[in-house]
């Protein structure tokens, strides 16, 4: 997963705090950040392509969906799990996965007084920080769009009034 962006980068630190050993992708330049959030091997996609790379996993957290469905589901093990958090676009259909033996979920949020409380207590101990990228004024509102778009962004961006 790439794992250095607004999304990435906090489930980095929720699965290391499950106790999952964490594989993700991201440039090099953001491998430190990435191993203090917990992340414990990386692999720089600029340079190396993650399904050579990656062991066989259990579970795979796609946040690019699209063409990179079907490489995702190639790294698990049988029975292992795509995750999706791109609305349902996997990149891959239901029958394809079968076919690989995996499984196929999708992300959805739903507000839950219990899931927040467990975010707090993360938060709280210590082991999930939001690492802020930068800080702009709402009225740059296009400015951090254009940013995001680019897709380097390390943690979030922050609109202030």
């Amino acid at each position: 997963m790439p794992c250095a962006g607004g999304v990435g980068h906090l489930t980095v630190q929720i699965a290391a705090s499950r106790g999952a050993h964490v594989t993700g992708t991201g440039r090099a330049a953001k491998h430190d950040l990435l191993r203090e959030l917990g992340a414990d091997t990386l692999i720089d996609h600029t340079t190396a392509d993650f399904v050579t790379e990656t062991e066989p996993v259990d579970v795979v957290f796609d946040l690019v969906g699209g063409d990179y469905g079907e490489r995702s589901a190639s790294v698990l093990k049988p029975g292992g799990v795509l995750v999706g958090a791109l609305g349902g676009n996997l990149g891959i259909t239901g029958e394809r996965a079968a076919e690989l033996g995996v499984r196929l979920a999708v992300v959805n949020v739903r507000p839950s007084a219990a899931d927040l409380s467990r975010l707090v207590a993360l938060a709280e101990s210590g082991r999930l920080r939001v690492h802020v990228d930068q800080t702009l004024p709402l009225a740059e509102v296009a400015r951090a769009h254009e940013l995001l778009s680019t897709r380097r962004t390390t943690g979030k961006i922050v609109l202030i009034p």
